[in-house]
Formats: C-alpha cells, structure tokens, sequence
C-alpha cells in the first residue's frame, strides 16, 4: 500500500477512519467493561457505571458515537455526547482521553458543570481555542448564542443559550453545543454536547479540530468533495540509514574466516560410525 498523504490546517476535512479502537483505547485502559452485541455494535461501561460509552455502527441512525454521564446510574443522563459516523476518529480519541482523567479525577471532574464565574469552567474556555486559530463569528449575530466559522467557511461551531428540552438534547442536533465540518455539498462530520457537559470534554473536541498537527489520510479513500478542498501534502519515507564512519570501521575492521576451515558433518559429532564392512573381495557369480 503507498503511503498516506497528510492533510494540513484544516484537519476539519480528515473525515473518519472507520476505526474504533484508537478512540476506545483510553477508557479499556483503566479496565472498563467491554460488550458487544450479535450486530457488532459495542458497549464501554465504567466500573461504576456513571458513565457509558457506545459505539453504534449498526445504530438506528448516524450517531455512531455517544457517551453519556450519569449522577446515578439509574437515573436521567447529566450530559451526553455524540459524534456521526463521518466524525474524524482523532476528535473523538482527543474526547475519551480527557474523559479518562476526569473519571480518574472523580466525580467533581466529570459530572462538573460549566461556570461563569471561573474563567476555566466558563464556555469561552471552550471557544477559546477556534477563536486563537482564527475562526470568527458568523456574519448574522444570534441573539440565542454565538456561532463561529473556521477561515475557510468550512467548519463551524454553534452554541446555543437558553432552556432546550434536555431530551432532545440527547437524540437531536438541537443540543447546547453543536460542531460539524465539511464541504457544503458533500459528507459532513457533526459533534453535540448538551447541556451540563464539562467544558473540558467540550475543550478537548474544540482544541482537535482546530490542530494544526497533520492528520495520515489516503488520498484514495477521501470522498471526492474533500479531496478538493483539503490540502493533501505527500508523505515522504523516510531516507534509508546511511551507515557512520564507526560503522564502516567495524566492519572493515572484522576479522574474516579462517580459510582452513572445513565442515563438519552434523550428524558425525553424535551418530557413531557404521561397522566396517569385509575388505575381501566377493567370489564370482554363478
């Protein structure tokens, strides 16, 4: 297979690798429960069960990812978490690696909510990141929110103020905070967040979609509509090792074989030798 191409800046174009495990890794690495059932559609549960994770390529509709947290198990989810099926899987590793700590920092970590009064628990803590990347509010300013695009147009961002119903929030895209990228005609990934999620969940999906870091893409697996717009780069091997002057010195410093040498027949140091046979010479033949 040639090697992939790297699409540069405006990683929002990477579209999905149509892998889970890279993103699953974090969490069944602090020993969650992993199950799946007979359509291949897995299920992550914490070991308390306060948080859930599941990862639904036989799903009902195109939310291929979704994580919900809970205060009890029983009970109504505190926040939820979706990313489609077209979602770069970067984003979503970049979202259960931070979700790991916090469930290792306990349940003030990740059940905590956003706060306006702590710089760092605020939602512009969220924002922050797309606007120091040169993302901008829409033209048309929202009286129920802000919403911000990435230079190109091609990615966006839109937060939503005000009462939404919280049921909604979790099965629609009609949530508190609400990412997608792509090309206007052509595939587009989605990311929601809904209300009560922690901005730290929140920052991490918005600090990966704006990374500058090049993401591996095969040119050839790229939806056409991205292709023409992401910019690919090539990715170049690596040169193959040029040997330094130590290593030309041991080699020609090795000392060669003896050329008086011979072998030895393997069998000869353990199999004794045959009986020696008669030395006369057979009578004639009748």
């Amino acid at each position: 297979m040639p090697d992939p191409d790297s699409i540069d800046g405006d990683v929002y174009l990477a579209d999905s690798t149509f892998t889970g495990d890279p993103a699953l890794e974090p969490l069944l690495a602090l020993g969650w429960d992993l199950r799946h059932d007979e359509l291949a559609n897995v299920f992550v549960t914490a070991p308390d069960h306060k948080i859930r994770l599941g990862y639904l390529p036989e799903g009902d509709d195109d939310g291929l990812w979704r994580i919900n947290a809970y205060a009890d198990a029983f009970a109504q989810p505190n926040w939820g978490v979706c990313f489609n099926d077209r979602c770069p899987t970067e984003f979503v590793t970049a979202f259960t690696t931070v979700l790991a700590q916090a469930y290792t920092d306990g349940p003030d970590a990740y059940l905590a909510r956003p706060d306006t009064e702590d710089l760092d628990q605020s939602e512009f803590a969220a924002v922050a990141p797309l606007i120091n990347r040169g993302w901008k509010l829409a033209p048309h300013h929202l009286r129920w929110g802000v919403e911000l695009k990435a230079p190109d147009g091609m990615a966006g961002l839109k937060y939503t103020a005000g009462r939404i119903e919280p049921e909604a929030e979790l099965t629609t895209l009609e949530a508190r905070w609400h990412l997608w990228g792509g090309p206007p005609k052509g595939p587009r990934w989605y990311a929601t967040a809904s209300s009560h999620t922690p901005v730290r969940l929140v920052t991490a999906i918005t600090t990966s979609v704006c990374d500058p870091a090049p993401l591996p893409r095969w040119e050839d697996t790229m939806a056409i509509s991205l292709r023409n717009h992401a910019h690919l780069t090539p990715v170049t091997p690596p040169p193959p090792l040029v040997p330094t002057p130590l290593d030309v010195q041991r080699t020609t410093t090795r000392r060669a074989p003896s050329l008086g040498t011979r072998s030895v027949a393997r069998w000869s140091t353990t199999t004794p030798l045959p009986p020696a046979g008669p030395t006369t010479r057979p009578g004639p033949h009748r």
